[in-house]
């Protein structure tokens, strides 16, 4: 499928900056210490939840997994947040799960040894997540063959009120896409066009009715596992595609008190929260990731995530991350057989901008919203630590983002992937070694057809390296190359 991208399509790189010596590190706010509620980051600095297709089929920790975490956490940043991990025992896939107590022992390792190999200097957490279904886009004729439901409506449309369903299917399987288009309704159409896609709006449907007196114990529960497991803390995910953003969404229209205006909209996202920290306690550090902007029509603007951050704040969060878009609202059409990605569409590209970009180019392009949604949240006297991503990638960048009260933490997602080192090379005063991310998106494209996601600036390098795992068809390292200090 085609993903957008900006008209002007200008070309940007990235820069290195000017890299500060060991003694300029050491008094950087970068590397300063942080208090997340009762988690203490040794530095400022965050790898996001990345997923990285390693999990098993059933969602259960493998030895890939537990190298790719490894391989960041040698690079000792302050914080790294483990991939989004279902809160439901429901087959998805391989991607990890937390939906049941069989799960922990895993997890349990890999906190261990990612632990282990910081040397107990980052911190861990784990996004839980929860998603609504979403169907591959279907072979039309056999959409119609066999799921279109066929109602009065499309008997109406062909004249024959008595027919028989296959009569219908029949006569609906010689129309043209235009007539179609003119028969079905805008649900049926999106079902044949992109593949069927529940909605938290889907009130019709019991399961997703009955979403607010489910979630909260659901999320509780996987929270509770996590802290078994040994992790610092959870990120609650209320960003992106995903059931919690929906509910926070200007588009959620629901009568039943969770939807419609702000307080109802964030009803669920607080009834979540409050749920978690009577199940972990004072001691444990929850917080959530959210959108600053959903970047769709009819959205949520930068005001409303100002007024969830406040609110969130209020709650007592022991910290807010920021990121943008990431909706399926405007992605891409898919390909027969494939499903709706949610980072093809403009709001994608806000999410994960590449080099070829706008005038405003791919760096930084949370940042003003970032302080903004700061700003409201001191302005009511709370001190809630802040982290922001998007493309950050040299030192001097981090630390006016810290120093002109933008955000408290500073998030590498590529940058990291690029170069799981940037934190100790930096630190070290050898900020010259650093590899660059050079934001083609090579790794979001390799996510986007479930592949393992690795970087094109090392996949390729010393394949013949002594244990160095491979990718399924053996052209691809899965971990960056070991950088010797």
């Amino acid at each position: 499928m085609s993903t957008w991208r900006p008209p002007e399509r200008i070309r940007h790189a990235p820069a290195a900056g000017r890299w500060p010596t060991p003694a300029e590190a050491a008094r950087a706010r970068l590397f300063s210490p942080i208090a997340l509620g009762p988690t203490r980051l040794a530095q400022r600095t965050w790898v996001p939840a990345m997923v990285p297709w390693r999990a098993s089929s059933d969602g259960f920790v493998t030895p890939n997994v537990i190298e790719w975490y490894e391989r960041f956490a040698r690079g000792r940043p302050g914080a790294i947040v483990l991939e989004a991990t279902g809160i439901r025992d429901v087959p998805s896939g391989p991607l990890l799960r937390i939906g049941d107590d069989r799960f922990i022992a895993g997890l349990r390792e890999l906190v261990g040894r990612v632990r282990a190999a910081s040397g107990g200097q980052t911190r861990l957490f784990i996004q839980l997540i929860d998603f609504l279904a979403i169907r591959r886009r279907p072979d039309p004729r056999r959409f119609l063959q066999e799921f279109l439901q066929i109602t009065d409506r499309h008997r109406a449309a062909c004249g024959a009120q008595s027919a028989s369903d296959s009569e219908v299917r029949a006569w609906l399987s010689q129309r043209p896409h235009a007539e179609l288009a003119e028969i079905l309704t805008p649900r049926e159409l999106e079902a044949l066009e992109y593949g069927q896609r529940e909605r938290v709006t889907d009130v019709n449907l019991p399961h997703i009715e009955e979403l607010p007196r489910r979630l909260p114990a659901l999320f509780a529960d996987a929270a509770r596992r996590a802290r078994s497991a040994g992790f610092d803390g959870v990120e609650l995910h209320y960003a992106h595609a995903y059931t919690m953003a929906s509910f926070l969404s200007r588009l959620n229209t629901r009568s039943d008190g969770y939807g419609g205006g702000i307080e109802g909209r964030l009803r669920l996202a607080l009834e979540v929260y409050r749920r978690v920290r009577t199940e972990v306690g004072a001691d444990f550090a929850v917080g959530c990731r959210f959108l600053a902007e959903e970047c769709i029509p009819g959205g949520t603007p930068l005001e409303d995530a100002a007024a969830f951050g406040c609110a969130f704040a209020r709650a007592g969060m022991n910290f807010l991350s920021l990121s943008r878009g990431g909706k399926f609202d405007d992605a891409a059409q898919p390909k027969i057989g494939a499903a709706a990605y949610p980072y093809t569409g403009r709001s994608g590209y806000e999410c994960m901008p590449s080099y070829y970009s706008d005038a405003r180019g791919p760096f930084g392009r949370n940042l003003e919203p970032a302080a903004y949604i700061r700003r409201a949240i001191r302005a009511e006297g709370h001190a809630t630590p802040l982290v922001v991503a998007g493309g950050i990638h040299n030192f001097e960048q981090a630390e006016e983002i810290l120093a002109d009260g933008t955000a408290d933490v500073v998030g590498f997602a590529r940058q990291a992937l690029a170069d799981p080192d940037w934190f100790i090379k930096v630190r070290s005063g050898r900020g010259a070694e650093v590899r660059l991310c050079l934001y083609t998106n090579y790794c979001e494209a390799l996510d986007q057809r479930h592949r393992e996601v690795t970087c094109e600036l090392w996949d390729r390098e010393h394949l013949d390296e002594p244990g160095s795992a491979r990718s399924a068809d053996g052209k691809r390292r899965l971990i960056a190359p070991q950088w010797t200090p």
